[in-house]
């Protein structure tokens, strides 16, 4: 299942494999740099290597919504996360389970 999510959905996550099932979200765009966060509506944030960007992203897209996402176990980084201005912290698996529910119940749809 697609879904067009009404906004600009961009995600800093370099793995294949969560790439591929957040494809699911139509017109996501991946990125490396929390600049190009700027003007996004969503921002999806893999904890296991860019959990240091999420100060840069609330400053490069202070409107945004950051979904923070990690190992379930690595509590440090999920309060970590929480702490930097994540709106959302979830363990990977229940993220990856339905991520278009995840930005669709952010956006309003």
């Amino acid at each position: 299942m697609s879904a067009r999510p009404a906004g600009r959905v961009v995600g800093l996550v370099d793995d294949l494999m969560d790439r591929s099932r957040l494809g699911a979200i139509d017109g996501i765009a991946f990125t490396r740099e929390p600049t190009a966060c700027a003007g996004a509506s969503v921002v999806l944030v893999d904890l296991a290597r860019h959990a240091a960007a999420i100060p840069a992203i609330v400053d490069a897209a202070p409107h945004a919504r950051i979904v923070a996402f990690g190992s379930h176990v690595d509590t440090d980084a999920l309060d970590e996360a929480a702490r930097a201005g994540a709106t959302v912290v979830l363990p990977r698996s229940q993220f990856l389970r339905d991520p278009v529910a995840v930005v669709a119940a952010l956006l309003g749809d």
